[in-house]
């Protein structure tokens, strides 16, 4: 495979700068640039069309949660993996509403970082435990609120129902093949047409999606925490 190619986004430039080269000890990523707030990350990203965009929450001028909006709204193929100190709920929804794949806290380990960036760019979603159960909890009170959700859309086939509840369960794509006797491969298009059909940008948004259909069961501590 390919090496990942990495933008990094953050306006502290010892934090920026030492997250690049220490990223860059890796072989299986390429670190293409560095950008030091939202307006900055827009323009390489378009310049320099990174796998994956590391982008803080808190920058001046723009921030990395409007930056997503406009990056996903022009290059929906770039995945978004914010990596932040801010742990506050509101952070996390805004930024998966805006398109991000994943949302880490800067306290967390480089093997932790790795695995999720690989992750993200095979389609997986990344979140810390607690915050996803907070996404979860949240969600199902909201899908509550509906009575139940509206369900299953009729676009959707059978099967592609049955994946939609193992992603909102937490499944990775290898969990979802061995579940329902497929290869990767077939789950990665059952994804994408699931994607397409309900307009949705992400693994995370279908996962919010299915929650508020009241597709998903089990407990809030199953929403994909970035695991392999």
């Amino acid at each position: 495979m390919s090496p990942l190619r990495v933008l990094v986004v953050d306006d502290h430039p010892l934090f920026r700068q030492g997250l690049a080269a220490l990223l860059a000890t890796r072989p299986q990523v390429e670190v293409v640039g560095e950008a030091g707030d939202g307006l900055e990350a827009q323009m390489l990203a378009q310049r320099l069309r990174p796998d994956v965009i590391l982008m803080d929450v808190r920058m001046p001028r723009c921030s990395g949660l409007e930056a997503v909006r406009a990056i996903k709204s022009l290059l929906p193929g770039v995945h978004i993996l914010m990596l932040t100190v801010s742990d506050r709920d509101q952070d996390l929804f805004d930024a998966i509403k805006g398109g991000a794949e994943g949302y880490l806290l800067k306290n967390v380990g480089l093997e932790e970082l790795m695995a999720a960036l690989e992750g993200v760019r095979r389609g997986e979603a990344a979140l810390p435990g607690s915050m996803a159960s907070s996404l979860l909890r949240e969600l199902r009170a909201a899908g509550r609120g509906r009575a139940g959700g509206p369900g299953a859309p009729d676009e959707l086939t059978g099967r592609e129902v049955a994946v939609l509840r193992l992603v909102a369960n937490g499944a990775t794509n290898q969990e979802i093949a061995a579940s329902l006797g497929l290869n990767e491969k077939t789950v990665k298009a059952h994804l994408s047409s699931i994607l397409a059909k309900l307009h949705l940008r992400n693994r995370v948004q279908a996962a919010t999606y299915a929650v508020r259909a009241g597709l998903a069961g089990g407990t809030a501590s199953t929403l994909s925490t970035g695991r392999e």
